[in-house]
């Protein structure tokens, strides 16, 4: 199986999404510069999160104007595998591919407390880690 890993300006987890498949998986991999249109015969398209063109700017708007995403899209509907992670999430999103659309979540609000400002609660999580194993075509 050949995965590609798109690569927007301002990506910076492209490296990480690089390496499972290719280092861990034993897998070809192969970039995808945003402003190409081919897909180098990949088998799975991965777009990786890490603020691509900032995350204020609706990311998944502009990176959807790329040349690669009119091919990641034939190649999605055309029943090719793409996986967006973050970021990624987002801009599959305004390219149409999942439904639904990215609202600013009107019904939060500003907590201060005297020391510091939180914007997130912070709580004990406890996780564990379930291997799976798969087999790749």
């Amino acid at each position: 199986m050949k995965f590609g890993i798109i690569v927007f300006p301002g990506s910076n987890c492209d490296r990480d999404c690089f390496h499972v498949p290719n280092n861990i998986l034993k897998q070809e991999t192969a970039y995808l510069w945003h402003k190409d249109k081919d897909l180098k015969g990949v088998d799975c398209v991965i777009i990786p999160g890490g603020f691509s063109y900032g995350d204020y700017l609706r990311c998944g708007a502009i990176a959807k104007q790329s040349p690669i995403m009119k091919s990641v899209v034939q190649f999605a509907n055309g029943g090719g595998l793409v996986l967006g992670i973050c970021n990624g999430f987002q801009v599959l999103t305004e390219a149409g591919l999942l439904p639904g659309v990215l609202m600013r979540n009107s019904s939060l609000t500003l907590r201060r407390n005297i020391k510091k400002m939180k914007l997130f609660p912070c709580r004990l999580l406890i996780m564990t880690a379930i291997t799976i194993a798969m087999k790749l075509r």
